[in-house]
Parts: C-alpha cells; sequence; structure tokens
C-alpha cells in the first residue's frame, strides 16, 4: 500500500503573477497555466479535493491603482473581474489535461461562470472536479489572501497551500539580507510577534481565529503542490503549535 496524502482538501492559494512568465508582456502564460493544471491533476489523482483561489495581479491591482487617485471601491472591483479572467485559463488548462472543472463567483456572470454557493461547491469537491473560486469575496477592500481563508473555513479545507516566489517564511528578507533565517514551522503567535507578512492581517486572523494551518512554499519547483500534499516538509508550515 503507497503512502496516503497528508491532507483530503486543500485549498490552493495562487497570485495572478503565478500566471505570468517572468520578464515577459503576456499578461498570462498557456505553458505555465497547463504546467499548473498537470499538477493539479496529479493531486486530484491521489484523492485529493483542490479548491483554487487566484489573485487577478498580472492584470489589474485595485489597492495600487487606488493609490494612484482612482476611487477604491471601483478599483477592487476591476481587480475582482481580473481574477474571474484568470479563472477562466486556469479552467481552460484543467479541462484540456482532462480535469472536471467549475469555476464559482461570487459575483454573479451567469454566461461565464457559477455564482458561489456553499453547497454546491462542496458538491463540486464531493464528485471530484477542481473548484476554482473567483471574484474574491465579491467585496471591495478585502484582498483573495482574505478569500482564501475564508474559503478555506467556509468548506472544512484541510490546509491553505500558499504558492509564492520564494520557498517558504524568512526572519528577514532573503533578497537582501544573505543570512536571513527560514523556518519551516512557526506558530501564529511567533509569526505576529516577528511581524511577519504570511498574509494579510485579515486573513491570517481568520486562519488563526479558525486554527486553519498554512503552509508557504515555492510553487516554481515541480511536484510541491503534490510533496505538501503528502506531507512533505516543503516551505514553511503555520499552524498552532
Amino acid at each position: 500500500m503507497g503512502v496516503e496524502p497528508k491532507y483530503r482538501r486543500i485549498v490552493l492559494k495562487l497570485s495572478g503573477e503565478a500566471l505570468r512568465e517572468p520578464g515577459s508582456r503576456d499578461n498570462i502564460s498557456p505553458q505555465i497555466v497547463n504546467g499548473l493544471a498537470l499538477e493539479i491533476k496529479e493531486v486530484l489523482a491521489l484523492g485529493v479535493q483542490v479548491a483554487v483561489v487566484v489573485g487577478g495581479g498580472n492584470i489589474w491591482r485595485g489597492l495600487a491603482a487606488a493609490h494612484r487617485g482612482m476611487n477604491r471601491v471601483t478599483a477592487d472591483y476591476m481587480g475582482m473581474l481580473a481574477t474571474v479572467i484568470n479563472g477562466m485559463a486556469l479552467m481552460s488548462g484543467l479541462e484540456d489535461a482532462g480535469v472536471a472543472t467549475r469555476v464559482l463567483t461570487a459575483i454573479e456572470m451567469n454566461n461565464v461562470a457559477e455564482p458561489f454557493i456553499l453547497r454546491r461547491a462542496l458538491r463540486h469537491l464531493n464528485h471530484g472536479h477542481a473548484v476554482v473560486f473567483v471574484a474574491g469575496t465579491g467585496n471591495p477592500y478585502f484582498s483573495t489572501d482574505t478569500t482564501a481563508a475564508l474559503r478555506a473555513n467556509e468548506i472544512g479545507a484541510d490546509i491553505i497551500l500558499k504558492a509564492t516566489k520564494v520557498d517558504g517564511i524568512y526572519d528577514s528578507d532573503p533578497k537582501k539580507n544573505p543570512d536571513a533565517k527560514k523556518f519551516d514551522r512557526i506558530t501564529y503567535s511567533e509569526a505576529l510577534q516577528r511581524r511577519l507578512q504570511v498574509m494579510d492581517s485579515t486573513a491570517f486572523s481568520l486562519c488563526m481565529d479558525n486554527r486553519m494551518p498554512i503552509v508557504v512554499f515555492n510553487m516554481s519547483e515541480p511536484q510541491n503542490i503534490k510533496r505538501a500534499v503528502m506531507g512533505e516538509p516543503v516551505g514553511t508550515l503555520v499552524s498552532e503549535s
């Protein structure tokens, strides 16, 4: 008998930037999307239920636009729509890989995606479909990190896998400090005390209050999603103890 996955239901948090080829002018790289789709397919094949929350920063950043003078609410709604574009791209890659996929949106747009209804999301997950949550929470002033924390708690996920460009959480910026120390594990309280930016404060509070563990890992390393699901020491685990 093979080794069983450690987690049975996960939320994979992807930034919009994760879909873009570094240095490219294209907002979305089909090659990166297809590679992600294959990794997700491999995890689904283990019997793990996978929900994905995707950001929109490769197309539009609402907060950055607000800082340049645009109305914050309008800018945030534009950012939510950007996540829908990314979610559809991910759906296309997953379906090309033979994965049944459902995109659920917090902002109704019936010609594009299903509305987010918790019981519907759970039904899709239980049928083995990949579920992609888009349009954030449907409200301005909330990030897609907060969406990931909210959806993970709503669907009863075992963990949030936060895919980043670095291989975990450090006590200082490893790009600026060659002696920066990487944490293999860290508690919520210690992360707060050290003022480590694991997620934005709202998202982090949701995870801490509901004891939702987070793994921060480097998504550019092949097989890291599967390794994290299997419980291998990938990146940094943030938990209660």
